[in-house]
């Protein structure tokens, strides 16, 4: 126990580039289970399972029994709430090692610091937020920025920070860089993520606008449900479903441009995967459309949502020249560095000089010769 607990130490304190890499891994799939586990909560109308934060209830910090709502739904809620904890703990501690790889080898660009910052910061907010939409009793715009901040800020941040700390990476081991992908290629992809993002806002809004917002108790002791979008859910589902197809359009002509235009093997591998990741969506979708959104079918869908924004992203950055070829460069120049401090010995540099003087004096001495004086003579053999 001590030795696992001394090595993961020195993951933090003495980071190489593959804990770094295993670090923001392990930080896309604790940002990606906690955002499953809070649309749990909120399918299965656990979203006033506590009704009070930062406590559960009034009066118990814990779990405890409250008006209006099931233990099931007490259970729930708290459970997602304590998640919060070895979530900030594995954001802070990617932090750390980000921030030590860059003191201890100046070599990791000082924008992934900042980047992984992004992560406990974000995690904070989260966690303030999550209680303002408790506090407004599930509004539905909150409900959905609650959303939006997890997938945009924190899970982004997460997978950039894995996309460059993999290309630090294989750029130490002296794996050769991924071949340059054509600009419009770039821009397509680029595109992609940027409407995938759209989707996912345009979800939340159908979220919060179909019959699984949740229910509460008033003071009358009537079951009410609680606050949603007063959007016609036929329409937003309608304009929901059209971006998917869009979306679909998009990565079908990205995976034939990659696959024809000179795109990796890794590159064109994760446009396969987010095609085929679409076209399940589309199939979830239109089945619980039509069942009349059944929530655990409607958390599949969420969670494959979540899932797909991952590959959406990877497949962008794996495209851009800047996360994979800036790492690669700044890994390189290290090496580079690391090679010529042998030339900066002063015995190996006189000794280069002496080699470099006689072979100049041999140019110099051949060139002046007349072409028509045979060599031996010119230089000076009897």
């Amino acid at each position: 126990m001590g030795r696992v607990l001394s090595r993961l130490i020195a993951t933090v304190w003495q980071p190489t580039t593959r804990s770094l890499r295993r670090w923001a891994l392990a930080s896309v799939i604790a940002n990606a289970a906690i955002i499953s586990t809070g649309a749990a909560v909120r399918l299965s109308s656990s979203g006033l399972g506590c009704p009070d934060w930062p406590t559960c209830t009034k009066s118990s910090l814990v779990a405890a029994h409250s008006v209006g709502q099931t233990s099931l739904n007490t259970a729930i809620e708290f459970s997602n709430r304590m998640l919060t904890y070895p979530l900030v703990i594995i954001a802070g501690l990617t932090f750390i090692a980000f921030l030590r790889y860059y003191q201890t080898h100046g070599r990791s660009p000082k924008d992934l610091v900042w980047l992984s910052a992004a992560l406990p910061l974000g995690v904070v907010a989260q966690a303030v937020l999550g209680g303002i939409v408790v506090l407004t009793k599930l509004n539905p715009a909150l409900v959905a920025a609650h959303f939006l901040l997890s997938c945009a800020i924190i899970l982004t941040s997460a997978v950039v920070l894995h996309a460059r700390a993999a290309a630090l990476d294989d750029a130490e081991a002296g794996l050769p860089a991924p071949p340059p992908v054509r600009t419009d290629l770039r821009v397509l992809t680029g595109a992609l993520a940027g409407v995938t993002a759209l989707m996912l806002a345009a979800g939340t809004v159908v979220t919060g606008t179909g019959p699984l917002a949740g229910t509460t108790i008033d003071s009358h002791g009537h079951k009410t449900t609680v606050p949603r979008f007063h959007f016609s859910l036929a329409s937003v589902t309608q304009l929901h479903a059209d971006i998917g197809w869009f979306i679909l359009a998009l990565a079908v002509a990205a995976v034939i441009g990659l696959r024809y235009a000179g795109g990796s093997r890794r590159t064109v591998r994760l446009g396969w995967i987010v095609l085929g990741g679409l076209g399940v969506q589309g199939v979830i979708g239109y089945v619980q459309y039509f069942n009349h959104l059944p929530a655990g079918l409607v958390w599949v869908h969420v969670s494959s949502a979540v899932a797909l924004w991952v590959f959406v992203l990877r497949l962008w950055l794996s495209t851009s020249p800047g996360p994979a070829q800036q790492a690669g460069a700044a890994a390189g120049d290290a090496v580079v560095a690391d090679d010529t401090s042998i030339v900066e010995d002063p015995v190996v540099r006189d000794a280069s000089a002496n080699v470099q003087d006689a072979d100049n004096v041999g140019v110099s001495d051949a060139g002046s010769r007349p072409a028509s004086q045979p060599a031996d003579q010119a230089a000076g053999i009897s």
